[in-house]
Formats: structure tokens, sequence, C-alpha cells
């Protein structure tokens, strides 16, 4: 059974749950840096989470734990781009270590992979939303509660349709 995110809910084995998306919405043809939350069907990548956060996980997928040295390359200069990277990087990435809470717990969604192309896109997760569902710089952002519910019954085949 596929995750189905469709306008600001996500849809999964019987639950319906309030989410956000990209400040500009859903796009097909995704770029770096528009904002936007690409369409499509996407397998799941590894599970991240902050161990210092995150007590008790209940997780089919592989997971990884979240240091202070780790990220993800946004930069299209770069040879590790949409991948994730090692600090110290002399390109453009985003933090995975936060104190904004965000990143306690992600998937990574698998857009904009084998092959990767430069520009299109990078660091789509599936995340934790701020208090107020902000919308996301493309991400799809859920409240931790609802996260972990739906954790427990998301395996290596479960799929995100983004429509």
């Amino acid at each position: 059974m596929n995750i189905i995110i469709k306008k600001h809910l996500l849809l999964y084995k019987g639950y319906k749950l309030k989410c956000c998306i990209g400040k500009s919405g859903f796009k097909k043809n995704k770029k770096e840096g528009d904002l936007s939350t690409p369409r499509g069907l996407f397998k799941l990548g590894k599970l991240y989470y902050r161990k210092d956060r995150i007590k008790k996980l209940n997780s089919k997928l592989k997971k990884r734990i979240i240091k202070k040295n780790m990220g993800w390359c946004n930069d299209i200069r770069s040879k590790k781009y949409n991948q994730e990277i090692c600090f110290p990087f002399k390109y453009g990435y985003e933090k995975l270590y936060r104190k904004d809470k965000i990143y306690d717990i992600f998937i990574n969604i698998k857009y904009n992979y084998l092959p990767i192309i430069k520009g299109k896109g990078s660091a789509i997760f599936l995340h934790l939303s701020k208090k107020n569902y902000k919308a996301t710089s493309g991400c799809v952002a859920l409240a931790k509660k609802d996260f972990l519910k739906i954790l427990p019954s998301i395996n290596r085949k479960t799929k995100i349709l983004i429509k």
C-alpha cells in the first residue's frame, strides 16, 4: 500500500493526517530551490533519527543515527549532489543535526535518484512539521505523533505517491 499525499493530507492505511508541503505547491518538473514538492510515485529510503531525542523506534526500515557531522548536499557543483555528506564539506548542504527538531526523525524520499540529475532537486524527505504546519522547502512534513503512528507499518516496499 502506498502513502498518498493529496493537497495537505497524508492518506495511509485508513489514516487521514494533516501534512504540509513545499511553499510553491506541487510540481511535475521540480528544480533545485523552487520550494515545490515533486509530483510522482517514489520509493522510500532510510529512516534517519536523532538517538538523543527519539528513544523508542518501531520501524521495519533501515535506520541511520543522525550525527553532528552529517548533512545532505544540495549544491549542483558537487559530485555528491543529492546525497548524504559528512563535514567538513566545501559545497552547499543542508544540516541533518538541527536545533528546530524537524529532522529528529525523517525518511529519505528517493526523488531524483538513480540517476541523480543535477539541478532537478535534492533533500526531499518525509519529516516532522513545525507546530503551525508551516510550508516546507519541498519536503512533506507531518506532526511527530502522526509520523510515529504510521511508521511501524511502513516497510521497504512502501512507496509514496505525491499528487
